[in-house]
């Protein structure tokens, strides 16, 4: 009997078992779109793999649409093995509120394609030969959301860039209200709000929130980057110039509003030195309400390789830094992050009068798994 596996092979193997029940039901046409070279350490190859969006754009990989029941239902266990049961619920919902934001805009919205708002429109593709003895991963993505995952020998080593939106952040339900990510937005509200005046000063750098995340979907986070305008979050421009027109002008009404100067824009920028309030400087209450908010992110994925667990030290915690901008009143438009050594999330809660969020998990030196796809080729070739 060999040793027992690690919670990272044991999360590999599902994966592998998963990936491959998918692969092997699809004809040879959809497994042309469906699996795609294998990862790389070498920036130019691995291009496609680092490659992620989190508008209603080409995502790359196969779409639900393309497939039969049979394959959908093999394609979302696979989605699951890389996500905890509520993380696999959040996502789900946030596939579901298509039809809802399709509703709002009035059934109209395209965006290049036969349908704007489209619960089909969620893309898998993986990447290289599931289970076998070289890197593999796999990528999960459509409007809001975006999921990104590498093996290497034989263990799960990376799933981020984490991406969960919600379009509308609210909605009514029958005698109550549907928030997907609700608590994502309430505890980190709570925080900033418990904070004394010199803290809070610490905290806030802007009065008025950026438009949007502005790590963005960069492949790679590098110092002094701001935010991306709606129009560059996109895998192209559309083949329709009319309906591109049309996003430009949406975009650039956005940033309008939201007003930031260009020195607002580099006070938020960001840089690999962790700006605003330290956790040192937080009292018990507050410490565990941002260990709750850290919580919201870093438990989307299966306990067996959830990072959540190393902010139990609190020397760990103590180096994450938190930031905010814009009002700390609910319903009002506001962005905040939380950044530590491996560790940079945020969130924003500014579009559609601040009924449109995103939370994006990041670890900035090791997206996608680069430096365990180094070392692998450091130590086998």
């Amino acid at each position: 009997m060999g040793a027992p596996q690690s919670p990272a092979a044991q999360v590999a193997t599902r994966m592998a078992d998963a990936a491959t029940a998918w692969l092997d039901g699809l004809d040879e046409a959809q497994r042309a779109i469906g699996q795609w070279t294998p990862p790389s350490a070498d920036p130019e190859p691995d291009a496609e793999r680092r490659r992620w969006f989190y508008t209603p754009t080409d995502h790359g990989g196969l779409t639900l649409h393309q497939q039969g029941p049979a394959q959908q239902q093999r394609a979302m266990a696979l989605v699951a093995t890389g996500l905890s049961h509520a993380g696999f619920v959040t996502v789900s919902t946030v596939i579901g509120l298509e039809n809802v934001l399709d509703h709002a805009d009035g059934f109209t919205v395209r965006f290049d394609r036969e349908r704007g708002r489209d619960p089909g429109m969620y893309y898998l593709r993986v990447f290289g030969d599931p289970g076998g003895a070289q890197p593999w991963g796999w990528r999960f993505g459509g409007h809001h959301v975006s999921l990104s995952n590498l093996v290497v020998d034989g263990e799960l080593v990376s799933t981020t860039p984490s991406f969960i939106g919600a379009d509308p952040a609210t909605a009514p339900l029958l005698g109550a209200r549907l928030r997907p990510l609700g608590p994502t937005e309430d505890l980190a509200r709570e925080l900033v709000r418990s904070l004394p005046r010199d803290l809070a000063d610490a905290a806030v750098l802007l009065p008025r929130a950026p438009s949007d995340l502005v790590g963005g979907n960069r492949a790679r986070l590098s110092d002094g980057d701001e935010v991306i305008p709606l129009k560059g979050v996109w895998r192209g421009e559309f083949r329709d110039p009319q309906q591109w027109a049309g996003l430009v002008a949406l975009s650039d009404a956005i940033d309008t509003a939201v007003g930031l100067t260009a020195d607002d824009h580099r006070r938020i920028a960001y840089t690999r030195e962790p700006k605003g309030l330290p956790a040192a400087a937080l009292d018990a209450a507050q410490r565990e309400l941002l260990r709750a908010v850290l919580a919201t992110y870093l438990e989307r994925v299966p306990a067996e390789v959830s990072p959540m667990g190393r902010y139990a030290d609190d020397a760990a915690l103590d180096a994450v830094h938190v930031v905010w901008a814009g009002s700390t009143e609910p319903g009002a438009p506001h962005y905040y992050r939380l950044q530590g050594p491996r560790l940079f999330v945020e969130w924003d809660n500014t579009q559609r009068g601040a009924n449109h969020a995103h939370a994006a998990w990041r670890d900035p030196d090791h997206d996608f798994g680069v430096d365990a796809l180094a070392a692998h080729r450091s130590a086998h070739h």
